[in-house]
């Protein structure tokens, strides 16, 4: 059965830095990817890495956030820098399974900004 666990989020002020984990169990996965939802906006994506290391970022964020993983671990990581209040939402993770290219989900971590 897989399992994501997200972990990371919090209320910090503009400037700050936050690091977001996601530890991912029983399955292996090609793409591993964050997704964030902001207050009455659609859920958009954020950046994602491949088991390779291929990494790819929204331009949004592009310069600001790093996305890594531990292919050991199972785990992705989102170092978020430079935090604007913009960036507030609830950041999900996503998993692609390798053998079905089934997408599993986090249940959410709150990203708060204050100005």
């Amino acid at each position: 059965q897989v399992q994501l666990v997200e972990s990371g989020g919090g209320l910090v002020q503009a400037g700050a830095s936050l690091r977001l984990s996601c530890a991912a169990s029983g399955s292996i996965f090609s793409i591993m990817a964050w997704y964030r939802q902001a207050p009455g906006k659609q859920r958009e994506w954020v950046a994602g890495i491949s088991n390779s290391g291929t990494k790819n970022y929204a331009d949004s964020v592009k310069g600001r956030f790093t996305i890594s993983r531990d292919n050991a671990k199972n785990t992705v990581y989102l170092q978020m820098n430079s935090l604007v209040p913009e960036d507030t939402a609830v950041y999900y993770c996503k998993t692609v399974e390798l053998a079905t290219g089934r997408n599993y989900w986090g249940q959410g971590t709150q990203v708060t900004v204050s100005s």
